[in-house]
């Protein structure tokens, strides 16, 4: 039996060094005929993420699934692979995220009220473009406007596993965002955004929404998701 086990670890750790994005427990167990159960898969992947730990690879865990990664002390290397300029984008997009990220779901109403400044088509389109933030319903008012929130993709980019990961906002540092952010790539990017200064005197740690499912909407008569 523990041979068996180690020719599926090593299977796993094969597939998802080839994957190139996140595999969830369930897409990794149906590699096996039968499929294996759920608690078996996440013991073999923690000590796949065990044996990696003292190299500069690493097994993380994300809203999507289980990945393999470069570690942050070599990311300035593996950007090097990719020269091109990274997107700029301006402070009223990361403020947008940030509104949206911790106070979700929002209609755009609602980001216009806590930045106190009209919210663009652009400036939706541009998170959405970047597969930061989707529509996930309407609210039932006049309009029944759009009910944004983030995805897992935001999730991914952050290496987080659900928006109940978010730091406290009081723990952000608001310094680097006197000036128009230029976004060196993922994380970062949504890091800059997540430090956004119009938001700490709106919002407290414990507005974060629960870690069960970040689509979950509160339970408002005035709100309903199709």
């Amino acid at each position: 039996m523990e041979m068996d086990l180690k020719n599926i670890e090593d299977i796993l750790e094969a597939v998802l060094l080839v994957a190139g994005e996140p595999l969830p427990v369930p897409q990794l167990s149906k590699l096996f005929d039968p499929p294996l159960e759920a608690e078996v898969v996440r013991n073999l992947l923690e000590r796949i993420r065990s044996n990696w730990s003292g190299r500069n690879v690493e097994l993380v865990q994300v809203a999507s699934g289980w990945r393999f990664q470069a570690k942050p002390a070599i990311q300035t290397y593996v950007e090097r692979l990719s020269p091109e300029k990274p997107p700029r984008y301006s402070r009223a997009v990361m403020e947008t995220l940030a509104i949206i990220a911790y106070q979700q779901p929002v209609t755009r109403g609602d980001i216009e009220a806590i930045r106190g400044v009209s919210v663009t088509t652009h400036i939706i389109k541009t998170l959405e473009d970047r597969q930061w933030i989707e529509a996930i319903g309407h609210r039932e008012t006049p309009g029944r406007p759009a009910l944004y929130a983030t995805t897992r993709t935001f999730l991914d980019d952050l290496n987080l596993r659900s928006i109940a990961e978010l730091p406290p906002l009081a723990e952000l540092d608001t310094s680097h965002l006197m000036e128009l952010p230029d976004a060196p790539a993922k994380a970062a990017e949504v890091e800059l955004a997540l430090a956004s200064p119009i938001l700490s005197s709106r919002t407290d740690a414990s507005d974060a929404p629960e870690a069960a499912d970040r689509r979950s909407v509160p339970p408002e008569s005035t709100q309903t998701v199709h």
